[in-house]
């Protein structure tokens, strides 16, 4: 039975999301800039970079599984997960400082980049699995579940916007832009600040709700247990249709994320593009973010009525091609010299067109994608008659985590093949190295979004299924009582 039943009050969607305001910090530090600071600004090179990231990432992947089992098996008058929210933010805000300011302020070794990114990935899942997990637990309701998802989703983005609009309005508007090595000091402490907030706020707003005995006792923490569940998981038929769609959208994201700087800069020239009544110091680059939230903002409105009118696998596979289409058409235009003077008013107006809907829709494919994880729960309940909210949700972030870690990769090998090097400026840049990591990033994003398109599209439980199954659940347990 879940902890709320019927419409969900709106204080409770804004708690519940605040908590993804610390992923979204991360995922912004992660994607966006990592890369590029640890390889334009400290000169490690770009392909070590990225294996380190990789690296980082697996090991993650291979850890989640046991937070997502301990979790569920955290027996305690708080619950099962506030504990997690309660322990694990201060850590992981001294660990996000050292992130961005290494000792010396120094390019690491490769082993102590590896160090650091595994140490800050750990903590952030400590947070975001228990908290995620929290979500099958509150509602039941196939609507309500993409409201709270659209809310997480939209908090996300709104803490990873935020940390970019700090970026480039604030942090890096000198002469050295985002090579000024001081700002990422900066950006580091505000993060650190915004994911404490965000965890241990979202975890006291629900505390009433959540904090209260589990109704059963779990069985104890077993690592062979643990698997076997993950293994059990994994078995679920639904669960692999979601694996095979998130695997390549996750890829697509996190190759889409972190070439992002150098698409902006060393392609579209946001940074050299000026605002015709503003200062000269507001460039196209300083407008991204916003513009990013209003994509986010377009997708807030437009998924539920697309869950409504085509269902949670129908809207994944729409997202993903419509957003493959959008993504396609500039850089195609470009290379067959269709695209206005990159630094003019018209070019910009045309990129942030295309990126406001081409976003929009790329995240209802994560949306959608997120909420059907919700579903397959009951599925797994009514097979088993076990309840594991944390190993689904961990499956989940180590199927997004060893995707997104790819994506990264790649972008470090493209950027290597395309020898887009350290050394190498916007304005200097030969127009070759453009052209290769053009047909690159292009040519992977249309196929990953296809094969996404086309598995998630294909996911076996309609809204039908579900609220069949959460009948028949109900019926079972009015039986036992």
């Amino acid at each position: 039975m879940s902890l709320v039943q019927g419409k969900l009050p709106l204080r409770l969607k804004l708690i519940h999301g605040f908590g993804a305001v610390a992923f979204g910090v991360k995922d912004t530090g992660f994607s966006f800039f990592l890369l590029f600071f640890y390889s334009q600004v400290l000169g490690m090179d770009a392909g070590l970079v990225s294996v380190a990231l990789l690296v980082a990432l697996l090991v993650d992947a291979v850890i989640d599984p046991i937070i997502g089992n301990l979790s569920d098996r955290t027996y305690s008058r708080w619950g099962r997960r506030l504990p997690w929210l309660y322990a694990a933010p201060i850590p992981l805000a001294f660990a996000w400082v050292l992130l961005w300011s290494p000792p010396g302020g120094e390019a690491p070794t490769f082993m102590g980049l590896l160090g650091i990114c595994v140490t800050v990935r750990l903590l952030l899942s400590a947070c975001e699995v228990p908290s995620i997990s929290l979500l099958p637990e509150i509602t039941s309701d196939y609507v309500e579940r993409t409201t709270l998802f659209r809310f997480r989703y939209l908090s996300g983005w709104l803490g990873g916007i935020v940390m970019m609009i700090i970026a480039y309005g604030f942090l890096f508007t000198g002469d050295g832009g985002l090579l000024e090595q001081d700002g990422y000091i900066t950006f580091g402490i505000i993060g650190a600040i915004l994911m404490v907030i965000s965890v241990m706020g979202s975890a006291l707003g629900q505390h009433s709700l959540v904090a209260h005995l589990p109704v059963t006792k779990p069985p104890p923490f077993s690592l062979k247990g643990c698997f076997a569940e993950i293994k059990e998981a994994f078995s679920e038929r639904a669960f692999l249709f979601f694996a095979a769609g998130g695997l390549a959208a996750y890829i697509s994201q996190g190759l889409n994320f972190s070439l992002s700087n150098y698409l902006n800069t060393y392609v579209w020239r946001l940074d050299a593009t000026s605002i015709p009544g503003l200062s000269e110091s507001v460039t196209g680059l300083s407008l991204y973010p916003i513009v990013l939230f209003l994509s986010v903002l377009l997708m807030f409105n437009i998924v539920g009525p697309m869950h409504d009118k085509f269902g949670k696998p129908k809207s994944a596979a729409i997202g993903a091609i419509g957003s493959t289409v959008l993504t396609f058409i500039p850089y195609t235009a470009l290379l067959l010299g269709f695209w206005p003077e990159l630094g003019s008013l018209n070019s910009l107006i045309l990129v942030f067109a295309f990126l406001t809907i081409g976003n929009a829709l790329g995240v209802v494919v994560m949306v959608s994608a997120s909420s059907m994880i919700a579903e397959i729960v009951e599925a797994y309940l009514e097979r088993t008659g076990m309840r594991a909210e944390g190993a689904f949700y961990s499956g989940n972030w180590l199927v997004q985590k060893c995707a997104t870690g790819l994506g990264i990769f790649l972008s470090g090998q493209f950027l290597a093949f395309s020898a887009l090097t350290s050394d190498v400026t916007p304005e200097n840049v030969a127009p070759t190295v453009i052209d290769s990591l053009i047909i690159l990033y292009v040519a992977t994003t249309v196929i990953l979004m296809m094969i996404a398109a086309y598995w998630l599209g294909r996911f076996p439980i309609s809204r039908e299924d579900h609220e069949a199954r959460i009948a028949s659940l109900a019926q079972q347990q009015d039986l036992n009582k």
